[in-house]
């Protein structure tokens, strides 16, 4: 069974959150004023990006004050009546052993217009009596729709941490997980990460769970995925929806390359259709969308895209027809957008060879990588003198040399005997 590390690894007390000392700071004065009596700001609005740690930080210090802790995602209880019954009560009562009471109101941003029937207005009226302390989080408190309630609250802002917190932090749970990770590896996870901690956590799970040791080399390729968009949660809706029309929405709430979530839906379509005859079906309707990127490719024929598109969100998704939930499965990261990330390299140095080749040969650069660069390296690495000539005549540089000849110590041969 599979954990989440974000779950596994979540600070327990408020000496383990990463960052944002000072709004934390201010959260803890805040609570405790409460034991001189109920303060002017009944409620603590905290706001700030995702994943930077706004919640685990008010679990926290419930946690280390022994408070009763009661949480709730706002947008789960949307409307008047259900705000009331849950918060409104709590609010209001004691607690039966007597112990002080914490109320979170998470994902405020998720109550929404027409949907709520009173739900804010229902919020906005508890603040105002609330006998514990309340806290409300959102990731944007300027919403015109919460004006009402910022004035209500105490204000605590929250930012993304710095990198070097955020890596410190990976590197104790690569410690806990027994696994030897170098520090640019863990540098680079977090910078990349941009101060979210949440999806630093997923990364790192995703590219160490099962290894002993994790390298730069195992991680540099992430600068090829496009954090613009929740790339996991696209995911999760193409592979779990009900309907065409909410598989196919993955590609409205989503900016990275139809190509790109194309070898993402490719690589983990085996880990989550379980089922041989669900996985058939869905690899069929990848088939036929990759047909269709091929025309596209070729035409120029645009119209077609819809038909890749729909294949690959809708065309996977109802595939899942026997397949039974079972828990938690990572994602992972597309092995060939892997392997082409650690061969870029290799693969520019092979086209500027074949750049010389081409411009000395009157062929196309295509033919000179596929017909001459082979003869080239049988003839690198068993004629040194040939080579040398060859390599004069051509202009190749030392790194062309090293590349064909395959071995250093053949390359260095060829590059003594060069004129």
């Amino acid at each position: 069974m599979y954990e989440t590390w974000t779950f596994k690894h979540k600070p327990k007390t408020l000496s383990e959150v990463i960052g944002n000392k000072e709004a934390i700071k201010k959260l803890v004065e805040w609570i405790k004023s409460w034991d001189k009596g109920i303060p002017k700001k009944r409620a603590a609005f905290l706001y700030g990006p995702p994943g930077v740690g706004k919640t685990v930080t008010v679990e926290a210090l419930a946690n280390d004050l022994k408070m009763e802790f009661v949480e709730k995602n706002a947008s789960d209880y949307r409307t008047e009546e259900n705000i009331k019954r849950f918060a409104g009560l709590a609010s209001q009562y004691g607690t039966l052993f007597g112990r002080k009471r914490l109320i979170l109101l998470d994902e405020l941003d998720g109550i929404s217009g027409k949907e709520d029937r009173g739900g804010l207005g229902a919020i906005t009226r508890i603040v105002k009596t609330a006998m514990c302390p309340i806290v409300l989080i959102a990731n944007d408190p300027y919403d015109p729709r919460f004006s009402t309630l910022r004035s209500l609250c105490l204000m605590i802002e929250f930012k993304r941490p710095h990198s070097r917190e955020v890596a410190a932090f990976l590197k104790k749970i690569c410690l806990k997980e027994g696994i030897e990770a170098e520090e640019a590896a863990l540098k680079f996870i977090a910078q990349r990460a941009h101060g979210d901690v949440r999806s630093a956590i997923n990364d790192l799970q995703a590219l160490a769970q099962g290894k002993k040791k994790l390298t730069y080399d195992d991680v540099s390729w992430l600068a090829y995925r496009d954090r613009k968009e929740k790339i996991f949660d696209v995911l999760r809706l193409i592979f779990y929806s009900k309907t065409c029309d909410g598989a196919k929405r993955a590609i409205s709430m989503s900016d990275v390359d139809p190509d790109m979530l194309f070898e993402w839906i490719y690589e983990n379509a085996p880990y989550h259709l379980k089922d041989p005859h669900d996985l058939a079906e869905a690899m069929e309707a990848l088939a036929k969308a990759d047909i269709y990127r091929g025309r596209v490719r070729l035409t120029q024929d645009w119209k077609l895209a819809s038909y890749t598109m729909d294949l690959m969100t809708a065309g996977v998704a109802m595939a899942r027809k026997k397949t039974k939930p079972s828990g938690w499965i990572p994602l992972r990261f597309p092995e060939r957008i892997k392997w082409l990330s650690k061969t870029k390299a290799e693969r520019q140095l092979r086209s500027a060879i074949a750049g010389k080749v081409k411009r000395k040969c009157h062929i196309s650069a295509k033919r000179a990588v596929e017909e001459y660069i082979p003869y080239l390296r049988i003839i690198f690495e068993n004629n040194p003198e040939m080579a040398a000539k060859i390599a004069d005549g051509l202009g190749l540089d030392q790194e062309m040399i090293v590349y064909l000849a395959g071995k250093p110590s053949k390359a260095k041969k060829i590059i003594g005997l060069v004129p």
